[in-house]
């Protein structure tokens, strides 16, 4: 079965990425949220992602304007449902939200569409759980910035089908992302690696081994990661890491116990880039 008509339900950071290389894959999307002014913002967010993508030569004009046509935004989900061939929900890490939306979105989307979360640690199977069908429901866990990152990890719960997994990996290929199949373990494959080492590093921090921009450096000229641990956690969001830590302590083990740094910095508002602060000041920064 062809994916052509996609329903992503969330418009934030990952929402409007995941929106944004589906329309630039020629896909129609429909990208829903709670309110007209909250989808509006995604919406510029991607307006403003081509923008940058046409003044860098990497896509001309008229690319942009057709990939924009084919983004259609909505504060309503089952009435997209209901001709969607996939469904992307793309909300914050909430157990009882994913719930609530994938019970709706069983009830509403065609006997065809898959079912999927962009979930980074929660349990794709007990997601799978409030729908008719969990045959149909699957992990896919994109990468921030979606329209830059390359890897897409695919996550198949306890009753995901085969037929499920070989359209995730045909929807991959189809907006040119490179997948990885994992087993729906408490933070699959990445974010145990990627949270593990942004612990490290705050407990680093705590303990004046290094500054930031140290430890930071230390990473990204020591093993060419692109973004040291510290920055990545800023641009995720501290509050995001903190809440996947608390998830995987409870599910993994203390390994994953949360620095003090962290849920005390989370504490005072400083949650990264998007609240102007987080181990890096952004308040003076675009």
């Amino acid at each position: 079965m062809a994916i052509a008509n996609v329903l992503v339900v969330g418009s934030g950071t990952m929402g409007n990425g995941i929106a944004q290389v589906c329309a630039q894959a020629g896909l129609v999307v429909t990208m829903s949220d709670v309110s007209s002014e909250v989808v509006a913002k995604g919406r510029a967010a991607i307006e403003k992602s081509l923008a940058k993508l046409v003044e860098k030569a990497k896509l001309t004009g008229e690319a942009r304007d057709q990939t924009l046509a084919r983004i259609t935004t909505s504060t309503d989900v089952e009435g997209p449902a209901r001709t969607a061939d996939l469904i992307v929900e793309a909300v914050p890490e909430r157990m009882d939200l994913k719930l609530a939306l994938f019970k709706t979105f069983s009830a509403a989307a065609p006997l065809h569409a898959i079912l999927a979360t962009n979930t980074s640690s929660l349990s794709v199977t007990e997601i799978a759980s409030a729908t008719h069908d969990p045959a149909r429901v699957v992990g896919l866990h994109f990468f921030n910035p979606v329209p830059v990152m390359e890897l897409l990890e695919i996550v198949r719960g306890m009753s995901t089908s085969d037929q499920t997994i070989e359209a995730a990996r045909a929807f991959a290929a189809t907006i040119g992302k490179k997948e990885i199949v994992v087993k729906d373990i408490a933070g699959f494959a990445t974010s145990r690696l990627g949270v593990i080492l942004g612990c490290e590093a705050m407990r680093m921090l705590e303990q004046g081994v290094a500054s930031a921009a140290d430890i930071d450096r230390a990473m990204e000229l020591g093993y060419r990661h692109p973004m040291g641990p510290l920055k990545l956690t800023d641009l995720v969001g501290l509050d995001v890491r903190l809440a996947i830590l608390d998830h995987l302590t409870k599910e993994l083990g203390e390994q994953f116990r949360p620095p003090a740094l962290l849920r005390q910095m989370v504490r005072a508002g400083h949650l990264g880039r998007k609240s102007g602060r987080g181990f890096y000041d952004y308040s003076s920064k675009e």
